[in-house]
């Protein structure tokens, strides 16, 4: 898990289409297929302009294609991991894909999400969802408070047992053949 937090502004319900570098990653991928640049360029196209993400409050759905049209919906409770690939060209790009693997048996991810500028912070987002934990909208306590509250339960015990130690010793002293 990342210990940074969401970046400010950041609204995971808003996010529906992937970010214009993912094309620019489609473009050069499609290069590498020499000859047949042509052919996977136009699935590419039309992939990337048919994607669309939605975020609710039970799960994630990915969806694309033209002719194919394909829709692939999670909920968090099926979500057992997730993970982030990146190649070298897509880290130069500031892309990373979130494959999310479900107990399906399958040893493929069950949704790839792509495209997506902030990453790592949807990662965190559908970790605590699959976990069952509400993303708080609120900004997080002071790390004081917690530590106030226990340094005085510390105190208060000290204290007691200081108490105790003492009655134990007059106890002791009186000659109490319990001591």
């Amino acid at each position: 898990m990342s210990s940074q937090s969401a970046p400010p502004g950041f609204d995971i319900g808003k996010m529906e289409r992937p970010i214009p570098s993912l094309f620019r990653y489609y473009i050069l991928s499609s290069l590498v297929a020499g000859p047949l640049f042509p052919f996977f360029l136009t699935y590419l196209y039309f992939r990337y302009h048919t994607m669309r993400f939605r975020f609710d409050a039970e799960g994630v759905s990915m969806s694309w294609g033209v002719l194919f049209h394909r829709e692939v919906h999670l909920t968090y409770s099926r979500i057992q991991d997730i993970h982030l690939v990146s190649n070298i060209v897509e880290r130069w790009l500031g892309l990373a894909r979130i494959q999310i693997q479900t107990a399906s048996g399958s040893a493929s991810a069950e949704m790839t999400l792509e495209g997506i500028a902030e990453y790592e912070a949807v990662r965190d987002f559908l970790y605590q969802s699959s976990r069952g934990i509400k993303p708080s909208t609120h900004a997080a306590p002071s790390s004081e408070a917690p530590i106030a509250r226990l340094e005085a339960e510390f105190r208060a015990l000290a204290e007691e047992l200081r108490a105790l130690r003492a009655a134990l010793a007059s106890q002791k002293r009186a000659g109490d053949p319990r001591g």
